[in-house]
């Protein structure tokens, strides 16, 4: 049958595939959040499949059998990893969108096949006698569908071994045979291999469309397979790739998603895309920015490790290559704002997280300025060593070091060295990012999933109910006893156990909020619950110490929390939400919630901020709230669905995972936010909102720590008690008469300063009288009586302003041992690094430096006279080995 009508732009063909699966009893889900949650295995989501994840595992239940989506993915980190694809060929990409479709145990390859052909011939009419079929070498059941359901001629089915048809998620997780769908764009495009087909090259003729993975088996970290506990359905259909063939362009980068944003490079630049080899860097910048306003909109901020190191890397890369066609001045900003502009009807959380996406990147802009200027600086100096040397390469080891230590791309290190007409030692650079990346591999936070996990709790038959919304003690029975992380039959007083009970008042933690303490009571002992846990989903499990007597597997108990603590958890709680709510209003819509924690003393409270929060602001803030508190607002728990909780205004959490079933928090009509924690019944209870401190705690994210009732009440308590203290000390008027100590003190430094510059003049008059003449050069050696390396550095600055041309090395004992500093004119052709180790290695000690300051420390002190006397004779052979100029 015909389809409606062909859908031709991005958002049609989007539209069309989501209609086409809901029409067949698919339900539409969302797209997750690019950062995975509860998943260490991955960088990011890099398939559609990753949000069902535990679905297929079988660990999680969803009220649908069937599912389909648009999902976001990024590609640019782990095992899948397109990054140094981009802008070389038509279709890969950092970030990019996977429609899928989905079936949890319910149909299998047949339906699978015969609804991808239907949706590729008749909705989007691409022509049967182009398309082709791969499949897994010893896959003969799919060999058969593809004839049988779609009519496919035996010799358009092409078998293919487990590189190509056989996908896992990551290294880990659920995987199985797989099928694609291939287009053969035509013989205009056939490549030079002498056997040009699917399998034996990677040209542009052979355009993958669709994958259609039979999700069979889980795989452990040893490659064991395991069946599923029922064959599942994985599909991943790129909408980059399907746009170029609807579309009919040469290349993804030609269709309207990426077109807009290729033009403002265009218009940014002043030079115009050509969509060869010399189209590379619009390419690359479109693609780049794309991703980083994904990413960014989904909490990730540039830094210096795991997912935020990547989004640095892309952003720079992306700036670099600005620099290549002519753009100088910031500029990505601009081209996000075109990303949002083409993708922001489709994904409207760019949209509203606008300002706070292009203050990231404008900010990482502002930074990567001064890496670049700091770089320069040191590459220059690394170039005029090598040509000094008479060498005509840079060490691997050097360029390593400028892209470790500055985060100074290799590229543009590269560039600037051929520049000057030297050569890059490619290999030795290699071997030193290999080196760190096995550093970083080793101390990788995406360990594998499960470690955590004891297998005997993955095993129990019975899971946890959580009671604690609405008591605060219950009855139970004891479901598993384990010691050790080995089940048990009874304990006894003294030991330390893990606890799993039925039914549970004991909240574990989550979100921030920190797990309940309380006891746990029997016929026979007591246990004190020290913390609670959920380490596996439907899994409650209680820390406890056995006190007296002991406790027996299936034995029914008492468990009650410690509701005071509980209480005071609870204040602190409630205040975050308020808290969240008031920065929104206050600092404006691009404030999200960052992290935070929930404890009965304190709160902390992490968001996405990219300036400090000035004072009158943070007294704004605590009025807010505490006007908030004295309304005694209700404070109401509503459990519904994810989507009805959005539809009203709720808020969503970065990095938090969502079912469709949700529980929402509504204070008053101030606040209404999704939460599973506990929660006051009106905002009267908190009693009083202090806030203590507001710090940085990365690129673009605040942090405030904050106070609530009691935890509050003792703060301004002692505080208090502390200002009448200081006003008794002072006499009555404390402000006053510190202002008058501050004036005291500082005419004191200003005196102090002006005895110090003297002594500094008296000293540079004596040593300047004391220079020798080497060779026609100034060369200054001796002791000065200082107690550290920045007041001998800052005594030789000045002499070097004195005498111009020269070279000097100052000594002194600093913390009862020799320290030495160099220092050397740029214009004399000498290293001080290793000129200050010479003399230092007199005295028994070491050291080295950059060519024109260098220090050294260590060895014997009675010997500093004695390596001063040589410093003539070390530069004077140091001038005939390596030449004056």
């Amino acid at each position: 049958m015909a389809w409606k009508s062909s859908p031709e732009s991005s958002d049609e063909i989007r539209s069309a595939f989501l209609d086409y699966f809901a029409e067949r009893s698919h339900q539409i889900v969302s797209s997750s959040s690019l950062v995975p949650i509860g998943d260490p295995t991955l960088l990011f989501v890099n398939a559609g499949m990753v949000q069902f994840k535990d679905v297929f595992l079988g660990s999680e239940r969803r009220p649908y059998i069937r599912a389909t989506t648009s999902q976001k993915c990024v590609r640019a980190g782990g095992k899948h990893n397109d990054l140094d694809e981009v802008g070389h060929t038509a279709r890969h990409h950092t970030f990019f969108e996977m429609l899928g479709n989905f079936s949890f145990g319910d149909y299998f390859k047949r339906e699978a096949i015969g609804f991808a052909w239907e949706f590729v011939t008749d909705v989007v009419n691409l022509p049967k006698e182009s398309l082709w079929a791969t499949i897994f070498e010893d896959d003969q059941e799919a060999h058969l569908l593809w004839q049988e359901v779609a009519g496919m001629p035996a010799e358009r089915i092409v078998r293919l071994g487990e590189k190509d048809n056989f996908w896992a998620m990551g290294d880990t997780g659920p995987c199985g045979p797989c099928s694609e769908i291939m287009l053969d764009r035509g013989v205009n495009l056939r490549c030079d291999a002498p056997e040009c087909g699917i399998g034996k090259c990677d040209c542009d003729r052979w355009l993958e469309i669709w994958n259609l993975v039979f999700m069979q088996y889980d795989c452990d970290k040893n490659g064991k397979l395991t069946p599923l506990p029922q064959p599942s359905i994985d599909t991943g259909m790129g909408l980059e790739r399907v746009a170029s063939v609807v579309q009919n362009v040469a290349s993804n980068w030609d269709t309207d998603l990426f077109r807009p944003i290729i033009r403002t490079v265009e218009e940014l630049s002043g030079r115009p895309y050509e969509s060869d080899g010399r189209g590379f860097s619009h390419r690359v910048i479109a693609d780049h920015v794309r991703a980083s306003t994904f990413l960014i909109g989904d909490g990730v901020l540039p830094s210096n490790e795991g997912r935020g190191y990547v989004l640095r890397r892309i952003l720079r890369r992306a700036i670099r290559l600005g620099r290549t066609i002519g753009v100088e001045r910031p500029f990505l900003g601009e081209i996000s704002e075109s990303v949002i502009q083409t993708m922001g009807r489709a994904y409207p959380e760019i949209q509203q997280r606008r300002e706070f996406i292009l203050r990231a990147i404008e900010g990482e802009e502002d930074r990567f300025k001064g890496t670049l200027t700091h770089g320069m600086n040191e590459l220059g100096t690394l170039i005029d060593n090598v040509r000094k040397s008479g060498g005509d390469t840079l060490m691997g080891e050097d360029a390593f070091r400028l892209h470790d230590t500055f985060g100074f791309p290799k590229e543009l290190t590269a560039e600037l060295v051929a520049e000057a007409g030297l050569k890059l030692d490619e290999s030795g650079f290699a071997k030193a990012m290999e080196r760190q990346r096995g550093i970083a591999r080793a101390a990788s936070k995406f360990a594998e999933a499960g470690d955590g996990a004891s297998e005997e709790l993955r095993s129990l038959e019975e899971s946890s109910e959580f009671v604690g919304y609405d008591v605060d003690e219950s009855e139970s029975r004891i479901v598993a006893i384990l010691a050790d992380d080995r089940q048990v039959e009874r304990a006894s007083a003294g030991e330390t156990i893990t606890l799993v009970l039925q039914r549970t008042p004991f909240y574990a933690e989550a979100g921030g909020q920190i797990g309940d303490t309380g006891s746990v009571i029997g016929t026979r002992g007591r246990a004190e619950v020290l913390d609670t846990q959920r380490p596996i989903d439907g899994v409650i499990v209680h820390r406890a110490r056995l006190i007296e007597g002991e406790l027996v597997e299936g034995e029914k108990v008492i468990a009650g929390i410690d509701s005071e603590r509980r209480q005071r958890i609870r204040r602190h709680h409630s205040a975050t939400h308020l808290l969240h709510r008031a920065l929104r209003e206050l600092l404006g819509q691009h404030v999200h919630q960052a992290g935070s924690l929930v404890a009965p003393d304190r709160l902390r409270f992490d968001f996405t901020h990219a300036a400090p929060v000035q004072p009158g602001q943070i007294a704004e803030i605590e009025t807010v709230i505490n006007r908030q508190i004295r309304l005694d607002q209700p404070v109401r728990a509503i459990n519904t669905t994810y989507e009805d909780a959005i539809k009203s205004g709720a808020m969503a959490l970065f990095g938090e995972k969502y079912g469709d079933a949700v529980r929402m928090l509504e204070i008053g009509d101030f606040s209404r936010e999704l939460c599973g924690g506990t929660h006051v019944n009106r905002t009267g209870e908190i009693g009083n909102f202090l806030i203590r401190s507001e710090t940085a705690v990365g690129s673009g994210v605040r942090r405030i720590e904050a106070l609530a009732g009691d935890a509050a009440d003792l703060f301004v308590r002692d505080r208090l008690s502390l200002l009448n203290q200081l006003t008794d000390q002072l006499g009555g008027q404390p402000l006053t008469r510190l202002q008058n100590i501050q004036d005291e003190l500082n005419d004191l430094k200003r005196e102090l300063e002006r005895v110090q510059r003297e002594q500094a003049s008296s000293w540079v008059n004596k040593l300047a009288s004391q220079a020798k003449s080497v060779d026609g050069l100034k060369v200054v050696a001796a002791k000065v009586d200082v107690g550290s390396f920045a007041e001998i550095r800052g005594l030789g600055d000045l002499l070097r302003d004195r005498l111009g041309e020269s070279v000097l090395i100052l000594a002194g004992s600093v913390d009862d041992r020799p320290g030495f500093v160099g220092m050397v004119s740029p214009s004399v052709r000498l290293h001080a690094g290793r000129l200050v180790n010479n003399v230092a290695s007199i005295a028994g000690g070491r050291g080295g430096g950059r060519p024109d300051v260098a220090q050294a420390g260590g060895g014997d002190v009675t010997k500093i006279d004695e390596a001063l006397a040589e410093v003539p004779k070390i530069v004077e052979k140091m001038l005939e080995r390596e030449g004056r100029r």
